[in-house]
């Protein structure tokens, strides 16, 4: 008998269109996939950074860098601290040391417990045009392993004129707590580090900006290996001669007018004076501040940075000196030397700028001291000091080697006790008064 094969030759189209819905289904589905994947997985390498003591206060992000040895962070998230704790996405917490970093770029490195490979530049970099997709990984408003999605929204700019960067600029919300994170690209690549969002704004506005993943690939392995070095600091000020100032002194635009040399910097050993009018730094033309920046970033290793300029209507060239300035904070401290801190070990009371009477009563309080900030106010009589009564003679020579409770009387009988703790930052924390009659010209830009 011969089998009837008409139903399944009528079945064919349906069933090739269906093959053909599930491929394209299936494809879709795991490109999707990949793409959530890229993004997410780079989570894996990123850290919360809080303090290194029992306040626990939150700072913002770090990620994990190439063999996993270092995290890489923005440098202001610190906060000045030496140590910090790190948080990953499975909860395991660590103290690690900072090991390096450089104030004028805002990058740190801090020393961790390998866990794996971390974040580095591929070695074809990721896409930086405008309308790429990126994502910023951290923890905006310590909303702890937060992603958010954006673009490249403009070419890369030069925010800060003193400092030799081009930034990324995207929109991807970054809020405070988002610094010190990675900038990824659909496969999880890093594209760079998030530092700031657009100037004068404190929540997320739509402009932000990332150090771009080239510049971290030339700066971060230099910061571990020490051979960074941080800008010298020239000791001037200057501002770009705009059309206004051009017109007044009878020149063209373009050049930068020097406002101030300060006396015993580098700019003054060099015979610059106020008034001079830079035109070009080595080879390069100077028509805006950020343009010096990048010449002495070139000029450094040269130790000098020849200058054009003109001082009373002629034109005249000096030799900058780049050599290190006494007192300029060393950009890295060492794998090696990462516990070697330089920090206080004890307190007396009269370091902390509290005096005591033969009573136990504050009879003296130092502004703005660690007594003050703890809320010690003139007249308290201190009772206790972590649950111990002493003798005002005992109390008044001895040491504190660690954050005290004290139990303290107020004139009118009522008690609180009071955290003592001389190694707290909070106090810079505090916010204070500022006059804008004290606030520098914004024009200026300081070198």
């Amino acid at each position: 008998m011969t089998p009837n094969l008409a139903l399944p030759r009528l079945l064919r189209p349906v069933l090739s269109v269906l093959a053909a819905f599930a491929f394209l289904t299936v494809l879709a589905a795991s490109g999707a996939s990949a793409a959530e994947r890229g993004p997410a997985s780079a989570l894996e390498s990123l850290y919360v950074l809080r303090t290194a003591d029992n306040h626990d206060r939150f700072l913002g992000s770090a990620f994990l860098w190439g063999d996993g040895s270092v995290a890489v962070t923005a440098d202001h998230v610190l906060r000045g601290a030496d140590r910090v704790r790190l948080t990953d996405h499975l909860g395991q917490e660590q103290i690690g040391e900072v090991i390096a970093r450089d104030p004028q770029r805002d990058i740190a490195l801090i020393a961790v417990k390998a866990r794996g490979v971390g974040l580095s530049p591929p070695p074809v970099l990721a896409e930086t045009d405008i309308g790429g997709t990126v994502w910023a990984l951290g923890a905006p408003l310590k909303a702890d392993f937060t992603v958010t999605r954006g673009m490249i929204s403009a070419r890369p700019r030069q925010v800060a004129p003193s400092v030799p960067l081009d930034l990324i600029q995207h929109d991807a919300a970054l809020n405070p707590g988002s610094s010190g994170g990675p900038l990824v690209d659909a496969e999880g690549r890093l594209v760079g580090m998030n530092i700031r969002i657009a100037d004068g704004s404190r929540l997320n506005t739509g402009i932000g900006y990332a150090i771009a993943a080239a510049d971290l690939a030339r700066i971060v392995p230099a910061m571990i290996n020490e051979s960074h070095a941080t800008l010298p600091h020239l000791g001037l000020h200057l501002r770009a001669v705009d059309r206004r100032i051009a017109a007044a002194l009878a020149l063209e635009p373009g050049g930068l007018l020097l406002d101030r040399v300060l006396a015993g910097g580098l700019a003054s050993a060099a015979g610059l004076l106020p008034g001079d009018i830079l035109l070009s730094a080595g080879v390069q033309a100077l028509r805006h501040p950020g343009d010096l920046a990048f010449a002495l970033e070139a000029a450094q290793a040269r130790g000098s940075l020849d200058l054009t300029l003109i001082r009373d209507g002629a034109v005249i060239a000096v030799s900058l000196p780049l050599e290190a300035a006494q007192g300029t904070e060393l950009a890295t401290r060492g794998m090696a030397g990462a516990a070697a801190l330089s920090r206080i070990t004890a307190y007396r009371l009269e370091d902390m700028g509290i005096r005591l009477d033969d009573e136990g009563r504050v009879l003296r309080l130092t502004g703005n001291s660690p007594g003050a900030i703890a809320g010690l106010a003139p007249g308290d009589r201190i009772l206790t000091l972590n649950g111990h009564a002493f003798d005002v003679a005992a109390l008044r020579r001895l040491e504190l080697t660690a954050p005290a409770l004290l139990l303290a009387e107020r004139g009118e009988g009522s008690t609180r006790h009071v955290m003592l703790d001389p190694w707290d930052r909070a106090a810079e924390e505090v916010p204070r008064v500022s006059s804008a009659a004290n606030m520098l010209d914004p024009a200026i830009v300081l070198f």
